[in-house]
């Protein structure tokens, strides 16, 4: 059986450990137990209620060599912070793929991803790490995500779309095939993209159109 600990306690790391239920409970494959969550924000894990223990903060946390961790902090202002801390201290992060998610052969899938329930990753993808995709979102074949991106539910990436880095694509937004859009970019829920994005700025609109830098 795979252990993990679930770095965060809030809605994010609440909708992973129902992920890995659904999984215990409906397939076959290697179970995994959830060991406890670290949080440096206790009352995020008593408004959820979980079952397992809370295990102290993020800060203070010691890493442990039989366990896996799993990222549960979902805002990008400190996924990539907190992950690499981790990995420096000898931290081994696992990823997590819902059973229900249909994913190419052909894709290519980075470290601690994770991917939600009904997710479609299609043919010759790559996914770099530590990215997120949520619930029925879609990317289209030979797609290019670089790492420590959020895509929000219902994202429909077009095939041939190039993502770089820390982009946070709100739910329902959109891309016609080819489009790039470069790092830490805010792409607003519902736009739909059509020509390329560049670095740092705020996407808004059907047609989208750049709001303003950040």
């Amino acid at each position: 059986m795979k252990k993990i600990i679930i770095i965060g306690a809030g809605g994010h790391a609440a909708e992973l450990r129902d992920y890995i239920r659904y999984k215990n409970e409906n397939t076959d494959r290697e179970k995994i137990e959830v060991v406890g969550f670290i949080d440096d924000d206790q009352s995020t894990y008593d408004h959820y209620g979980f079952e397992e223990p809370f295990l102290g903060s993020v800060q203070g946390h010691e890493v442990r060599t039989d366990v896996e961790y799993l990222m549960g902090i979902a805002n990008l202002k400190f996924r990539r912070e907190i992950i690499q801390n981790f990995n420096k201290k000898g931290a081994k992060i696992t990823g997590f793929i819902h059973p229900t998610a249909l994913i190419s052969p052909s894709a290519e899938i980075g470290d601690g991803v994770v991917i939600s329930h009904n997710a479609s990753v299609g043919p010759k993808v790559k996914i770099g790490n530590y990215n997120i995709l949520n619930s029925r979102c879609t990317i289209g074949h030979d797609t290019v995500l670089g790492d420590f991106n959020f895509v929000s539910p219902q994202v429909a990436l077009s095939g041939n779309t190039i993502v770089g880095n820390e982009n946070l694509l709100g739910t329902n937004a959109a891309t016609i095939p080819g489009v790039r859009i470069g790092d830490n970019n805010l792409i607003g829920a519902g736009a739909i993209v059509i020509k390329d994005v560049p670095d740092g700025v705020t996407v808004v609109g059907n047609k989208a159109r750049i709001l303003d830098k950040k």
